[in-house]
């Protein structure tokens, strides 16, 4: 029910997407209302993703839950019924808001309910599964959805979801009470959910500017200064928003990074593969969605199996970073791709060394990020943990289609004589963003490696640390 809740918030970064031309031909928007549309979501979703952490810590996990549940199902029921672009985006801003106050308190949730370390495992599994294979689910919905069925039924989609996930939250979740509830940080909320907002607008608008605009760097030089400034207030604060014991585990440090990082690199899949499925290999959308579906099955089947006996058998730190290696082994791979590459011979494989590589790292990264903290800060943990994986892909986003266009544009200045110029270019595009990315996941292995501690034991003192704390708090 918590990882279903979950999957909504996830989907919704891809499945708009493949529905952005059918919705820009009804709503009569030009091509940059299509980057407003993504970019409302996320710039709500990244910015307030502290705020929806903490808030569920002080006012109960369960209601801010339910809260969060019915109102992103009313603003998607709101934006599947738009008649104006303006309604559209006002519609997928409250999204973003109300999926920064569901996300956190999910993970929360699971972390607070699955306390054995057993049962924690197999809550983390199905729960990292979604996380790292979301996005593609969120492609193949929204291709059946919009061929099929309309355009508007990939935001109405998700009221039915939301349906089963409320009726099963009040019935089976437990009313949670706050021990204390220390007054909100409100200079803590200013400073980090500007920052947040200027670093995620930041990288948003070097989609469609170039990065010498002084919007994009004067955006991303005031984000930094602000968040800067919050680390600087949560230091001296009475009641921080983030305390900066969250932050202090190493094992929590790496996990973070490993969330980050495998954001970053996910999006080199997702983005530029689609473009070469549609554009080159001339894919519908419907069969664009249902040629990850092997990579989604591979997420699955490693997640459950990382959680439930590599991490505890071998412990994070051999764990994270061969999922980290492996995932940019298949990334490598990708490069190699042609303008008369088929998909079982040269797709499908890296695809299925890249799931393999997500599923191994996401969900173990995840768990790590929330275990050991007490309770009444595992709200804003779990918050740091979605922020971690949101500005990831906020920022390889923007990145990776830059250099992408870049590396298009020498290679046109380099080639004119090749009777295909413009297809090479595209392909030597698409191989530059996979180098990146593989590099992305190369740096993830290094880091993931030297920060995650080195017994396999400190996963297991940690968890049963975790299961005494809430065996006292439910006392």
């Amino acid at each position: 029910m918590i990882s279903l809740a979950y999957l909504m918030v996830v989907l919704d970064a891809t499945i708009v997407s493949i529905a952005l031309p059918s919705a820009q031909q009804a709503l009569h928007f030009n091509n940059d209302g299509r980057q407003w549309v993504v970019t409302a979501y996320s710039l709500a979703f990244g910015s307030l993703l502290l705020l929806g952490g903490r808030l569920a810590d002080l006012f109960g996990r369960k209601r801010t839950f339910i809260v969060g549940i019915i109102g992103f199902a009313a603003a998607s029921a709101i934006g599947g019924a738009a008649t104006t672009f303006t309604m559209l985006v006002v519609a997928r801003a409250v999204q973003g808001g109300f999926a920064a106050l569901l996300a956190p308190t999910a993970l929360s949730l699971l972390t607070t309910t699955f306390t054995d370390p057993k049962e924690r495992a197999k809550a983390f599994g199905v729960y990292g599964a979604v996380a790292g294979s979301g996005a593609a689910i969120g492609l193949v919905l929204g291709g059946v959805l919009t061929e099929y069925l309309d355009w508007r039924w990939t935001l109405y989609v998700n009221d039915f979801i939301a349906v089963v996930a409320l009726a099963s939250a009040i019935v089976f979740l437990d009313r949670s009470v706050p021990a204390q509830r220390p007054k909100l940080d409100i200079p803590g909320v200013l400073f980090v959910s500007g920052g947040l907002f200027c670093v995620v607008y930041g990288f948003a608008n070097a989609e469609t500017n170039p990065w010498s605009s002084w919007t994009t760097w004067g955006f991303l030089a005031a984000g930094t200064v602000l968040l800067v400034a919050f680390v600087g207030w949560q230091a001296r604060a009475i009641h921080p928003l983030l305390p900066l014991r969250v932050l202090a585990d190493r094992n929590r440090g790496a996990a973070l990074s490993a969330a980050l990082i495998s954001s970053a690199g996910m999006f080199g899949v997702f983005l530029f593969l689609t473009y070469y499925l549609q554009g080159t290999l001339g894919y519908s959308p419907l069969k664009n969605g249902v040629a990850f579906l092997p990579m989604v099955g591979m997420v699955m089947v490693l997640a459950q199996l990382s959680t439930n006996w590599l991490v505890p058998k071998l412990g994070p730190k051999v764990v994270v970073p061969v999922g980290m290696l492996l995932a940019a082994c298949g990334m490598a791979l990708l490069t190699r791709l042609g303008l008369h590459s088929n998909y079982p011979q040269h797709v499908l494989p890296p695809l299925l060394l890249i799931g393999a590589g997500i599923g191994m790292s996401m969900p173990a990264a995840i768990s790590q990020a929330t275990l050991g903290v007490q309770m009444s800060d595992q709200g804003v943990a779990s918050a740091t943990a979605n922020t971690a994986q949101q500005i990831g892909g906020s920022i390889s986003t923007a990145l990776l289609n830059t250099l992408a266009a870049s590396a298009a544009t020498l290679y046109i200045r380099q080639h004119q004589t090749d009777p295909v110029v413009a297809a090479d270019a595209t392909l030597h595009s698409y191989s530059t963003a996979y180098w990146w990315a593989a590099g992305f996941f190369a740096f993830g292995t290094l880091i993931t490696a030297l920060l995650f501690r080195r017994k396999a034991s400190a996963f297991h003192a940690t968890a049963n640390a975790a299961r005494v704390r809430a065996s006292r708090h439910a006392a």
